[in-house]
């Protein structure tokens, strides 16, 4: 026999699979996390501009569309454009499921070869599916978190620029150029809305709207209401910026108070299944040998119904909605 006919091809074919899943949870990995540098993370859409993307360009990117999404009735992904926006993040939708998709098939494929077909289905679906769409769920609420942090930095740099005697449209813009992301993207937005010639109160109301948060619709109102009757916005803003930060250090207060109750709750969720994991592993008999018992099965959905309620209950107990 020559050397070439020796040679194992199939050890061939498991390289080439095994190459084709890392591109792919590396394509996946960078389009979900999009590190910036440091130059970049300053304020996103001042690069742009610096690039010469034009108004109607900087809209289409960074303001939500207002078109329907197809699969918003499904569990975990019914949000996902919201999400995706909220997240910072600019790819579509559309695109996100397509590389999820195409990852789930070259995992399930690679893995199909050694496992049965239902596990490598279902490891596919874990890992190329469901955990993006946590990382982006992630992102959004860190990203969130930030924004409403430096809101109040946001509208006390706003009440500055109206005791001065400056616009409310420069007071926005100086907040879009000034600050760091993401309220600085976010206030950008509502300046290219303005200048594309949306109203000023629209342009803050979609502001509301995109982002979702409570603090953003109070700005939204307080500003509606002086452009219709006028007053004192400069102590309107001022306010409002004291208000949330007291918001905030309640939020921080009642986290460390609370702190001891969330950890028991996740200690007492979680000791079952190690319990149950223990068990099995140090005495695999235990449960195997009573297996096939008619009473087993009934007595385990119940244990587990309870396992679950407890650790609902217990969520219920010490998640303080604030």
């Amino acid at each position: 026999m020559t050397p070439l006919t020796e040679f194992d091809w199939s050890s061939l074919v498991y390289v080439g699979v095994f190459l084709g899943v890392l591109m792919t949870f590396e394509g996946i990995r960078q389009l979900v996390t999009r590190s910036e540098s440091l130059s970049e993370a300053r304020n996103r859409r001042m690069r742009m501009i610096a690039e010469g993307a034009s108004t109607e360009e900087l809209l289409r990117l960074l303001k939500p569309d207002r078109d329907g999404w197809q699969l918003a009735g499904l569990p975990l992904i019914g949000n996902l454009p919201a999400d995706l926006r909220k997240a910072g993040l600019t790819i579509r939708p559309g695109l996100f499921l397509t590389l999820s998709a195409g990852g789930a098939a070259v995992v399930a494929l690679a893995a199909s070869t050694v496992l049965p077909a239902w596990l490598a289905a279902g490891i596919a679906i874990v890992f190329c599916l469901v955990l993006p769409v946590i990382r982006v769920h992630v992102l959004r609420n860190r990203r969130m978190a930030a924004l409403v942090t430096q809101l109040p930095e946001a509208l006390d740099l706003m009440a500055r620029g109206l005791t001065v005697g400056h616009p409310l449209n420069a007071t926005i813009a100086s907040v879009a150029s000034d600050m760091k992301d993401p309220v600085a993207t976010e206030f950008g937005v509502m300046v290219d809305q303005i200048s594309y010639g949306d109203d000023l109160v629209d342009a803050v109301m979609d502001f509301a709207e995109r982002t979702g948060l409570e603090d953003a619709r109070y700005l939204a109102v307080a500003i509606a209401i002086q452009h219709g009757t006028g007053g004192n916005l400069a102590r309107v803003l001022d306010t409002l910026a004291k208000v949330i930060r007291d918001r905030l250090s309640m939020r921080r207060r009642i986290k460390a108070i609370s702190a001891e109750g969330r950890l028991t709750s996740i200690f007492l969720s979680c000791l079952p299944l190690v319990i149950l994991g223990a068990t099995s592993i140090t005495a695999p008999g235990y449960y195997a040998d009573v297996s096939g018992d008619p009473l087993f099965k009934p007595f385990a959905i119940v244990v587990g119904v309870l396992v679950v309620a407890n650790y609902l209950v217990m969520r219920r107990l010490v998640n303080f909605r604030f």
